[in-house]
């Protein structure tokens, strides 16, 4: 698994309680299609933009909903050697919180960095999901982490997935928002949560092509719009929504050609 590049986001997986109801939601405001993946024992369903697998999504597990976790989003970032990716992680501070095979699919390592918001590292059996292209519509385009610590947490996944700092900005009583990339583009950013925020937590962008019809799709499925479409440096436009279930997600529309 040389061949597998360190710290590319590849997978964005939905973890739900309604399966069947998330896909009508994400269908019809996305514009996703599915594909059921008929090698797992546990029913799951793949997001297809277009050909292309982008993500899963799949019944939130019992043993996770027991826990207090509310349906949410997860995201996979690659890795040559998933457990030694985790040992690494559990060097660094994280909690390594299982460990497991997939039969031609791959090894996942789910990790809870040291301020608690959870990662999973994917080291995968055939070729890397995703590519280091800008996103295309229908894509994932930025992964945002809301952090108690952005300083530590940039600490922490910098050394374990190798990531390196593109830019830092100043938002005054928001404190700094740190962007990073592995080489090509910015891939995501990290700051402090505010307050009312409860959880440290990764976010996961979709690029879309129109932010206000996107918002209202949002809404007339039975969406929440948390906040915006708002415009953000560059030019580009950004919303937070929560589904139907309760999972937290963005999109994106951008400026560039």
């Amino acid at each position: 698994m040389t061949e597998t590049p360190t710290g590319r986001f590849c997978w964005g997986e939905l973890l739900t309680t309604d399966p069947e109801a998330a896909a009508d939601f994400y269908s019809a405001v996305i514009g996703w299609g599915t594909r059921e993946w008929e090698g797992s024992e546990t029913p799951y369903t793949v997001w297809m933009n277009g050909e292309m697998p982008v993500g899963g999504f799949m019944q939130l597990p019992p043993e996770v909903a027991a826990t207090g976790a509310p349906p949410h989003w997860l995201a996979y970032v690659s890795t040559p050697d998933a457990e030694a990716c985790a040992v690494k992680a559990e060097n660094l501070g994280g909690n390594l919180l299982n460990l497991f095979d997939i039969p031609e699919v791959g090894r996942m390592a789910i990790v809870a960095d040291p301020q608690g918001a959870v990662i999973t590292a994917y080291q995968p059996s055939d070729a890397t999901p995703g590519h280091d292209g800008p996103a295309s519509i229908g894509e994932f385009s930025w992964h945002e982490l809301a952090t108690t610590d952005w300083e530590a947490a940039w600490a922490f996944y910098s050394e374990l997935f190798g990531w390196r700092e593109a830019s830092r900005a100043d938002m005054g009583e928001a404190g700094i928002y740190l962007e990073f990339d592995r080489g090509a583009h910015p891939l995501g950013g990290i700051f402090n949560r505010p307050p009312e925020m409860p959880l440290s937590a990764w976010l996961p962008y979709i690029r879309v092509s129109d932010a206000q019809v996107t918002a209202e799709r949002v809404v007339k499925r039975g969406g929440t719009i948390l906040n915006g479409p708002m415009e953000v440096p560059g030019g580009d436009l950004v919303a937070q929504c929560k589904d139907p279930q309760g999972a937290i997600f963005a999109f994106h529309a951008t400026t560039a050609e």
